[in-house]
């Protein structure tokens, strides 16, 4: 009997992808509407994947290298998330984003060369300075227990070897032209994206050594004989080799079963500020600040094409359906509101004009969902909520993996745990949300 692996559902993004909307439209790609076959298939068109494509065509420059997404490029969790491109510890289910020195030193090497490529990417295609913005980031307090986390995580850089800057809170008026932070840890080597410019871009200029289908969802895999077919609404691709870049929606073709966790953050951005009030708020024109405490808010300026808006983004929420609703993406808004109330009060009437959620998917031990699910296809999944760097990381690693190249990337992925098993799904549900809801109480100081 043939393998077949099915997909149970396909991705369903709530909200607009914000960081896209505020682009220039883009030319409509193809939608495959044909049978073919081609060397490789990348079944994502997001970070993992399309830093798969671009490594299978600096390692296969001649073979014929197929993606296919299952949106438009950019409208996916690539327009949804925050754009920070950390290199630091950055560890979403710890109190304080740290582990142990050793891994976190593993992960800062991992995380650089992913924002050297990034930086390669912004050089090679000759992307805008707002798409890979070399800025730095903020972990900013707003009270004394924010300002012991920082003071904690400064100790651990110290120890890391790694520089960082104590900022006052004048200085953080400077930079935001917000009273609302009492002091900040500046870390210089974070990259800002615009990350919907950055994907759009990287998709761009693989055209000629790489086919992007978009709106061409894979619904099913079915092995025949040394290659697989993949079937999609209106076509086929037959090829020997795959790479799944598809985050937490791998669990949708039976890999990796209770072993993802679904949780989807929550954002909002701001609509254009117009010339005064852009004079009133003050401050840099681009910035960005996560919180001391990991659930707080995490708070982005940005400037360039689309305007000079302010993105917020806080509350958390474990979904293992993969789907939330609208209505709660506008109840957590007005948390939002309120945490950009409370930050710039000077722009009381600069309203919203996106709201969205971002699915992330993470697993127990953070660890990625990484390697061959079966002959011929790759994963490059579970990126733990940092999805720009490791994804990147995953779909690099991935590439190296398929074509069989001297890949320490990959190497070091494959030598991570598996993702570990979770409990019953009501237990996981419960168990993530009360925790979530308690984390968020205990950090309700910087939403």
């Amino acid at each position: 009997m043939a393998t077949t692996h099915k997909a149970r559902k396909l991705p369903r993004d709530p909200g607009p992808a914000a960081w896209n909307s505020i682009l220039a439209d883009a030319p409509p790609r193809a939608q495959l509407n044909a049978d073919i076959t081609c060397d490789w298939l990348v079944i994502g068109g997001g970070f993992a994947g399309l830093s798969a494509a671009r490594r299978l065509a600096q390692l296969r420059g001649g073979d014929k290298i197929v993606v296919v997404d299952a949106t438009r490029i950019g409208h996916g969790p690539a327009g949804r998330n925050s754009g920070f491109m950390i290199d630091l510890p950055h560890e979403l289910s710890s109190d304080h984003y740290t582990s142990s020195l050793d891994r976190d030193l593993w992960q800062i090497k991992l995380n650089r060369q992913a924002i050297d490529f990034a930086k390669e990417v912004a050089a090679e295609f000759a992307l805008p300075e707002e798409a890979v913005d070399a800025n730095g980031r903020i972990n900013g307090a707003a009270d004394d227990n924010g300002l012991k986390h920082n003071r904690d995580y400064a100790r651990h850089l110290a120890n890391l070897g790694e520089p960082f800057e104590e900022l006052d809170g004048q200085q953080m008026k400077a930079i935001t032209g917000s009273d609302f932070y009492a002091t900040g840890l500046y870390m210089p080597g974070t990259v800002l994206l615009q990350p919907a410019q950055y994907i759009r871009g990287l998709a761009d200029g693989l055209s000629g050594r790489v086919t992007i289908f978009e709106n061409t969802p894979a619904l099913e895999m079915t092995r025949q004989g040394s290659d697989w077919q993949v079937k999609t609404p209106q076509g086929t691709i037959t090829t020997p080799k795959i790479i799944l870049a598809v985050n937490g929606h791998a669990e949708s073709f039976g890999f990796f079963q209770n072993r993802l966790m679904h949780v989807f953050t929550y954002a909002s951005m701001t609509k254009a500020m117009t010339v005064d009030q852009v004079k009133r708020l003050g401050g840099r024109s681009r910035w960005g600040i996560t919180p001391s405490d990991p659930m707080g808010s995490t708070v982005r300026r940005i400037s360039g094409e689309g305007g000079d808006r302010i993105v917020v983004r806080n509350r958390w929420s474990f979904d293992p359906s993969m789907e939330v609703s609208e209505a709660r993406i506008a109840r957590y808004g007005r948390d939002q509101d309120k945490g950009f109330q409370r930050r710039f009060p000077m722009l009381n009437d600069l309203e919203m004009e996106y709201r969205w959620s971002g699915r992330l998917c993470l697993s127990y031990n953070s660890a990625p969902a990484f390697g061959e699910v079966d002959d011929g296809i790759i994963a490059a999944c579970c990126q733990n909520g940092l999805g720009t760097a490791k994804g990147t990381l995953a779909g690099i690693a991935a590439a190296e993996m398929a074509t069989k190249a001297n890949s320490p990337l990959a190497e070091e992925l494959l030598s991570a745990e598996a993702p570990q098993k979770l409990p019953p799904k009501l237990l996981s549900w419960i168990g993530a949300n009360a925790t979530i809801k308690w984390r968020e109480f205990k950090g309700r100081a910087e939403l």
